[in-house]
Protein backbone atom coordinates (compact mmCIF):
# COMPACT_ATOMS: atom_id res chain seq x y z
CA UNK A 1 0.00 0.00 0.00
CA UNK A 2 1.02 3.49 -0.84
CA UNK A 3 0.98 6.85 1.00
CA UNK A 4 -1.99 8.72 0.31
CA UNK A 5 -1.41 12.28 -0.55
CA UNK A 6 -2.25 14.99 -2.38
CA UNK A 7 1.38 17.05 -2.82
CA UNK A 8 1.57 15.96 -6.27
CA UNK A 9 2.77 11.99 -6.22
CA UNK A 10 0.15 9.55 -6.79
CA UNK A 11 -0.46 6.59 -4.95
CA UNK A 12 -2.85 2.86 -5.45
CA UNK A 13 -3.91 1.10 -2.78
CA UNK A 14 -6.26 -1.44 -2.09
CA UNK A 15 -8.82 -0.66 0.81
CA UNK A 16 -8.54 -2.26 3.59
CA UNK A 17 -8.05 -0.08 7.11
CA UNK A 18 -10.94 0.08 10.01
CA UNK A 19 -11.94 3.53 8.26
CA UNK A 20 -12.23 1.88 5.00
CA UNK A 21 -14.23 -0.71 5.73
CA UNK A 22 -16.42 2.17 7.74
CA UNK A 23 -15.96 4.93 4.83
CA UNK A 24 -17.31 2.25 2.49
CA UNK A 25 -20.17 0.58 4.48
CA UNK A 26 -18.68 -3.07 4.95
CA UNK A 27 -18.36 -5.80 7.53
CA UNK A 28 -14.68 -7.09 7.93
CA UNK A 29 -15.99 -10.37 8.67
CA UNK A 30 -19.51 -10.45 6.88
CA UNK A 31 -20.46 -10.10 3.30
CA UNK A 32 -23.63 -9.34 2.61
CA UNK A 33 -26.51 -9.82 0.01
CA UNK A 34 -26.42 -5.93 -1.03
CA UNK A 35 -22.47 -6.04 -2.12
CA UNK A 36 -23.91 -7.99 -5.08
CA UNK A 37 -26.94 -5.80 -6.08
CA UNK A 38 -26.38 -2.56 -8.44
CA UNK A 39 -23.53 -0.24 -6.47
CA UNK A 40 -23.37 2.63 -8.85
CA UNK A 41 -26.10 5.07 -10.97
CA UNK A 42 -25.22 4.42 -14.23
CA UNK A 43 -24.06 7.87 -14.70
CA UNK A 44 -21.45 9.40 -17.34
CA UNK A 45 -18.51 8.44 -16.01
CA UNK A 46 -19.83 5.04 -13.88
CA UNK A 47 -19.37 1.35 -15.63
CA UNK A 48 -20.79 -2.05 -13.67
CA UNK A 49 -21.02 -5.24 -14.49
CA UNK A 50 -21.40 -8.71 -13.31
CA UNK A 51 -19.47 -11.67 -14.69
CA UNK A 52 -19.66 -15.68 -14.88
CA UNK A 53 -17.47 -18.16 -16.63
CA UNK A 54 -17.44 -21.87 -16.81
CA UNK A 55 -14.99 -24.64 -17.68
CA UNK A 56 -17.50 -27.48 -18.52
CA UNK A 57 -16.83 -31.34 -18.67
CA UNK A 58 -18.03 -31.86 -22.39
CA UNK A 59 -14.72 -29.83 -23.13
CA UNK A 60 -16.26 -26.81 -23.82
CA UNK A 61 -16.02 -22.98 -22.17
CA UNK A 62 -18.54 -20.75 -21.37
CA UNK A 63 -18.44 -17.10 -20.83
CA UNK A 64 -21.42 -14.73 -19.72
CA UNK A 65 -21.12 -10.78 -19.04
CA UNK A 66 -24.11 -8.45 -18.34
CA UNK A 67 -23.33 -4.77 -18.49
CA UNK A 68 -24.51 -1.70 -17.57
CA UNK A 69 -22.88 -0.06 -20.60
CA UNK A 70 -19.89 -1.24 -23.15
CA UNK A 71 -16.72 -1.12 -21.27
CA UNK A 72 -15.00 1.51 -22.71
CA UNK A 73 -18.92 3.23 -23.20
CA UNK A 74 -18.44 5.56 -20.09
CA UNK A 75 -19.27 8.52 -21.81
CA UNK A 76 -23.17 7.01 -22.17
CA UNK A 77 -25.18 7.07 -19.39
CA UNK A 78 -26.45 3.49 -19.87
CA UNK A 79 -26.40 1.57 -22.55
CA UNK A 80 -26.87 -2.39 -21.14
CA UNK A 81 -25.01 -5.20 -22.88
CA UNK A 82 -25.35 -8.72 -22.83
CA UNK A 83 -21.82 -10.86 -23.69
CA UNK A 84 -21.87 -14.49 -24.55
CA UNK A 85 -18.59 -16.29 -25.13
CA UNK A 86 -18.87 -19.56 -26.04
CA UNK A 87 -15.93 -22.42 -27.10
CA UNK A 88 -16.30 -25.73 -27.80
CA UNK A 89 -14.07 -28.83 -27.84
CA UNK A 90 -14.18 -28.69 -31.38
CA UNK A 91 -12.57 -25.90 -32.18
CA UNK A 92 -15.79 -23.26 -32.84
CA UNK A 93 -15.85 -19.99 -31.28
CA UNK A 94 -19.03 -18.19 -30.89
CA UNK A 95 -18.70 -14.67 -29.47
CA UNK A 96 -21.69 -12.42 -29.23
CA UNK A 97 -22.66 -9.19 -27.82
CA UNK A 98 -26.55 -7.72 -27.85
CA UNK A 99 -26.54 -3.83 -26.88
CA UNK A 100 -30.04 -2.86 -26.01
CA UNK A 101 -32.07 0.30 -25.21
CA UNK A 102 -31.85 1.90 -21.57
CA UNK A 103 -35.40 0.95 -21.46
CA UNK A 104 -34.92 -2.36 -21.21
CA UNK A 105 -32.20 -2.22 -17.96
CA UNK A 106 -33.22 -2.93 -14.53
CA UNK A 107 -31.25 -4.22 -11.52
CA UNK A 108 -32.19 -4.29 -7.36
CA UNK A 109 -29.96 -2.85 -4.91
CA UNK A 110 -30.72 -5.77 -2.39
CA UNK A 111 -29.16 -8.68 -3.97
CA UNK A 112 -27.84 -9.58 -7.80
CA UNK A 113 -31.11 -9.24 -9.64
CA UNK A 114 -30.31 -7.97 -13.54
CA UNK A 115 -32.04 -7.86 -16.48
CA UNK A 116 -31.73 -7.10 -19.92
CA UNK A 117 -34.60 -7.40 -22.29
CA UNK A 118 -35.04 -11.05 -21.78
CA UNK A 119 -32.31 -11.73 -20.02
CA UNK A 120 -31.93 -12.08 -16.25
CA UNK A 121 -28.47 -12.68 -14.23
CA UNK A 122 -29.78 -13.43 -10.31
CA UNK A 123 -28.35 -14.93 -6.95
CA UNK A 124 -28.19 -14.67 -3.67
CA UNK A 125 -24.07 -15.24 -2.99
CA UNK A 126 -24.22 -18.76 -2.93
CA UNK A 127 -26.72 -20.12 -5.57
CA UNK A 128 -27.47 -18.11 -9.05
CA UNK A 129 -29.16 -18.48 -12.20
CA UNK A 130 -28.62 -17.19 -15.47
CA UNK A 131 -30.77 -17.19 -19.20
CA UNK A 132 -29.40 -15.21 -22.01
CA UNK A 133 -30.16 -15.26 -25.79
CA UNK A 134 -28.44 -13.89 -28.36
CA UNK A 135 -28.84 -14.25 -32.14
CA UNK A 136 -28.97 -18.07 -32.35
CA UNK A 137 -26.90 -18.98 -29.27
CA UNK A 138 -29.13 -19.32 -25.93
CA UNK A 139 -27.58 -20.61 -21.89
CA UNK A 140 -29.54 -21.26 -19.28
CA UNK A 141 -27.65 -22.54 -16.05
CA UNK A 142 -27.37 -22.84 -12.81
CA UNK A 143 -24.41 -22.02 -10.52
CA UNK A 144 -24.21 -23.02 -6.87
CA UNK A 145 -21.49 -22.03 -5.04
CA UNK A 146 -18.60 -24.60 -3.20
CA UNK A 147 -16.08 -22.04 -2.01
CA UNK A 148 -16.99 -19.19 0.48
CA UNK A 149 -18.48 -15.96 -0.85
CA UNK A 150 -14.56 -13.41 -1.02
CA UNK A 151 -13.53 -10.53 -1.26
CA UNK A 152 -9.93 -9.06 -1.10
CA UNK A 153 -10.38 -6.80 1.96
CA UNK A 154 -12.94 -4.33 0.51
CA UNK A 155 -12.29 -5.29 -2.84
CA UNK A 156 -11.94 -1.35 -3.97
CA UNK A 157 -8.46 -0.20 -5.17
CA UNK A 158 -8.07 3.59 -5.01
CA UNK A 159 -6.41 5.41 -7.36
CA UNK A 160 -5.13 9.01 -6.34
CA UNK A 161 -3.75 11.54 -8.37
CA UNK A 162 -3.03 15.43 -6.88
CA UNK A 163 -6.16 14.88 -4.23
CA UNK A 164 -8.56 13.27 -7.32
CA UNK A 165 -9.71 9.87 -5.79
CA UNK A 166 -10.78 7.37 -8.56
CA UNK A 167 -11.49 3.83 -7.96
CA UNK A 168 -11.82 0.16 -9.66
CA UNK A 169 -14.27 -2.28 -7.44
CA UNK A 170 -13.79 -6.23 -7.52
CA UNK A 171 -16.42 -8.58 -5.69
CA UNK A 172 -16.00 -12.45 -6.63
CA UNK A 173 -19.32 -13.40 -5.12
CA UNK A 174 -18.79 -16.89 -6.25
CA UNK A 175 -15.12 -18.33 -6.24
CA UNK A 176 -15.77 -21.49 -7.60
CA UNK A 177 -18.81 -23.17 -7.77
CA UNK A 178 -20.85 -26.33 -9.31
CA UNK A 179 -22.33 -25.58 -12.50
CA UNK A 180 -25.50 -27.41 -14.45
CA UNK A 181 -25.96 -25.72 -18.29
CA UNK A 182 -28.06 -26.11 -20.83
CA UNK A 183 -27.10 -24.40 -23.99
CA UNK A 184 -28.06 -24.40 -27.90
CA UNK A 185 -26.12 -23.36 -31.30
CA UNK A 186 -29.39 -22.81 -33.26
CA UNK A 187 -30.71 -26.53 -34.09
CA UNK A 188 -27.93 -28.27 -31.46
CA UNK A 189 -28.75 -28.35 -28.29
CA UNK A 190 -26.10 -29.34 -25.63
CA UNK A 191 -26.84 -30.19 -21.46
CA UNK A 192 -23.75 -30.72 -19.29
CA UNK A 193 -22.05 -29.90 -16.07
CA UNK A 194 -18.74 -28.55 -14.95
CA UNK A 195 -17.39 -25.50 -12.35
CA UNK A 196 -18.41 -21.86 -12.66
CA UNK A 197 -17.04 -18.38 -11.21
CA UNK A 198 -18.70 -15.45 -11.05
CA UNK A 199 -17.58 -11.86 -10.04
CA UNK A 200 -19.25 -8.57 -10.06
CA UNK A 201 -16.87 -4.95 -10.96
CA UNK A 202 -17.87 -1.30 -10.96
CA UNK A 203 -15.85 1.87 -10.56
CA UNK A 204 -15.92 5.68 -11.44
CA UNK A 205 -13.55 6.18 -14.27
CA UNK A 206 -12.77 4.91 -17.56
CA UNK A 207 -10.45 1.27 -16.77
CA UNK A 208 -7.46 2.73 -18.98
CA UNK A 209 -7.11 6.21 -17.31
CA UNK A 210 -6.57 4.35 -14.03
CA UNK A 211 -5.29 0.51 -15.00
CA UNK A 212 -2.54 -0.26 -17.86
CA UNK A 213 -3.28 -3.98 -18.10
CA UNK A 214 -3.96 -6.56 -16.10
CA UNK A 215 -3.65 -10.15 -15.79
CA UNK A 216 -6.64 -12.18 -13.87
CA UNK A 217 -7.37 -16.17 -13.56
CA UNK A 218 -9.11 -18.25 -11.52
CA UNK A 219 -9.17 -22.20 -11.99
CA UNK A 220 -10.39 -25.22 -10.02
CA UNK A 221 -7.20 -27.56 -9.59
CA UNK A 222 -7.95 -30.55 -7.75
CA UNK A 223 -8.78 -29.69 -4.12
CA UNK A 224 -7.50 -25.83 -4.51
CA UNK A 225 -9.65 -23.47 -5.93
CA UNK A 226 -7.08 -20.06 -7.41
CA UNK A 227 -8.46 -16.81 -7.84
CA UNK A 228 -5.18 -14.29 -8.75
CA UNK A 229 -4.83 -10.31 -10.28
CA UNK A 230 -2.24 -8.68 -11.02
CA UNK A 231 -2.74 -5.38 -11.66
CA UNK A 232 -0.59 -2.35 -13.49
CA UNK A 233 -1.77 1.00 -12.68
CA UNK A 234 -1.03 3.89 -15.60
CA UNK A 235 1.79 5.48 -15.65
CA UNK A 236 -0.48 8.52 -14.32
CA UNK A 237 0.17 6.41 -11.07
CA UNK A 238 3.12 5.64 -11.29
CA UNK A 239 2.57 1.93 -12.62
CA UNK A 240 2.13 0.92 -8.96
CA UNK A 241 0.86 -2.93 -8.65
CA UNK A 242 -2.18 -3.87 -7.04
CA UNK A 243 -1.64 -7.74 -6.20
CA UNK A 244 -5.19 -9.72 -5.00
CA UNK A 245 -4.76 -13.65 -4.52
CA UNK A 246 -6.76 -16.64 -3.05
CA UNK A 247 -6.04 -20.20 -2.35
CA UNK A 248 -9.05 -22.27 -1.07
CA UNK A 249 -8.76 -25.83 -0.41
CA UNK A 250 -12.25 -28.01 -0.66
CA UNK A 251 -14.38 -25.20 0.89
CA UNK A 252 -11.60 -23.32 3.43
CA UNK A 253 -9.58 -20.57 2.36
CA UNK A 254 -6.39 -21.23 3.68
CA UNK A 255 -4.40 -18.04 1.72
CA UNK A 256 -6.04 -14.44 0.66
CA UNK A 257 -3.00 -11.97 2.29
CA UNK A 258 -1.76 -10.62 -0.55
CA UNK A 259 1.42 -8.76 1.25
CA UNK A 260 3.30 -11.83 0.91
CA UNK A 261 2.62 -12.65 -3.10
CA UNK A 262 5.63 -11.56 -5.69
CA UNK A 263 4.35 -12.36 -9.21
CA UNK A 264 6.34 -13.02 -11.90
CA UNK A 265 6.36 -13.25 -15.91
CA UNK A 266 8.15 -15.29 -18.16
CA UNK A 267 8.73 -16.61 -22.02
CA UNK A 268 7.22 -13.03 -23.06
CA UNK A 269 6.83 -12.91 -26.26
CA UNK A 270 5.53 -10.36 -28.70
CA UNK A 271 1.99 -11.18 -30.08
CA UNK A 272 2.08 -10.26 -33.77
CA UNK A 273 -1.97 -9.89 -34.34
CA UNK A 274 -2.17 -7.34 -31.25
CA UNK A 275 1.72 -5.88 -31.34
CA UNK A 276 0.99 -6.73 -27.13
CA UNK A 277 3.78 -8.07 -25.55
CA UNK A 278 2.50 -11.42 -23.36
CA UNK A 279 4.09 -13.53 -21.09
CA UNK A 280 3.34 -17.28 -21.84
CA UNK A 281 4.48 -18.04 -18.29
CA UNK A 282 2.69 -16.04 -14.94
CA UNK A 283 3.62 -17.18 -11.61
CA UNK A 284 2.48 -16.38 -8.03
CA UNK A 285 4.52 -17.09 -5.13
CA UNK A 286 3.37 -16.95 -2.26
CA UNK A 287 5.40 -17.57 1.15
CA UNK A 288 4.89 -16.62 5.03
CA UNK A 289 6.28 -17.97 7.99
CA UNK A 290 3.90 -21.08 7.84
CA UNK A 291 2.59 -22.07 4.14
CA UNK A 292 4.68 -21.62 0.29
CA UNK A 293 2.63 -21.99 -2.60
CA UNK A 294 3.84 -21.44 -6.32
CA UNK A 295 0.57 -20.98 -8.94
CA UNK A 296 2.17 -21.27 -12.33
CA UNK A 297 -0.12 -20.14 -15.70
CA UNK A 298 1.16 -21.56 -19.29
CA UNK A 299 -0.61 -20.36 -22.35
CA UNK A 300 -1.42 -23.15 -24.89
CA UNK A 301 -3.81 -21.08 -27.03
CA UNK A 302 -5.25 -17.48 -27.49
CA UNK A 303 -8.68 -17.99 -27.83
CA UNK A 304 -10.10 -14.38 -28.09
CA UNK A 305 -8.53 -11.09 -29.23
CA UNK A 306 -10.85 -8.60 -28.70
CA UNK A 307 -9.80 -4.98 -30.21
CA UNK A 308 -10.90 -1.63 -27.86
CA UNK A 309 -10.94 1.42 -29.64
CA UNK A 310 -13.43 3.58 -27.64
CA UNK A 311 -10.98 6.24 -26.43
CA UNK A 312 -8.63 3.88 -25.00
CA UNK A 313 -7.23 1.69 -27.66
CA UNK A 314 -5.75 -1.47 -27.05
CA UNK A 315 -7.20 -5.47 -26.27
CA UNK A 316 -8.77 -7.64 -24.33
CA UNK A 317 -6.63 -11.08 -24.70
CA UNK A 318 -8.50 -14.55 -23.01
CA UNK A 319 -6.10 -17.39 -22.43
CA UNK A 320 -6.33 -21.44 -22.71
CA UNK A 321 -3.85 -23.33 -21.18
CA UNK A 322 -2.67 -25.17 -17.74
CA UNK A 323 -2.06 -23.98 -14.47
CA UNK A 324 -0.48 -25.89 -11.79
CA UNK A 325 -0.64 -25.52 -8.20
CA UNK A 326 2.24 -26.34 -6.20
CA UNK A 327 2.76 -26.75 -2.56
CA UNK A 328 6.32 -26.57 -0.65
CA UNK A 329 7.88 -27.83 2.22
CA UNK A 330 11.32 -26.06 3.01
CA UNK A 331 11.27 -25.11 -0.20
CA UNK A 332 11.12 -29.32 -1.68
CA UNK A 333 7.10 -29.62 -3.66
CA UNK A 334 5.52 -32.08 -1.28
CA UNK A 335 2.23 -31.85 -3.81
CA UNK A 336 1.20 -30.94 -7.35
CA UNK A 337 -1.89 -30.29 -8.70
CA UNK A 338 -2.62 -29.83 -12.86
CA UNK A 339 -5.54 -28.10 -14.82
CA UNK A 340 -6.74 -26.67 -17.75
CA UNK A 341 -7.64 -22.88 -16.99
CA UNK A 342 -8.75 -19.85 -18.59
CA UNK A 343 -7.24 -16.48 -18.01
CA UNK A 344 -7.06 -12.95 -19.37
CA UNK A 345 -4.99 -9.88 -20.72
CA UNK A 346 -6.75 -6.34 -20.56
CA UNK A 347 -3.79 -4.16 -22.09
CA UNK A 348 -4.95 -0.55 -23.07
CA UNK A 349 -1.94 0.95 -25.18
Amino acid sequence: MSDNNSNGKSSVWLASTDTDYARLGLDRTEIKQWEDGMRVNPAIGNFEWWYFDAHLDDGSTLVVGFYTKPPLGLEMALLPVVTINLTLKDGRVFDKKLPLSPEAFSASKDHCDVRIGDNRFTGNLHQYSINAVIDDISVQLQLEGEVPTWRPHTGISFFEKDGEERYFAWFPSVPQGKVKVFYSIGDEKFETTGTGYHDHNWGDAPIGKLIQNWYWARAKVGPYTIIDCYITATEKYGKQAVTNFLIADGDNIIIDDERNVRFEADRITKDEQTGIDIAGITRYIYKDDKQHYIVTYDIKDIILREKMEEGFPGYYLRFSGNVSVEKLENDKVVDRQDSPALWELMYYL
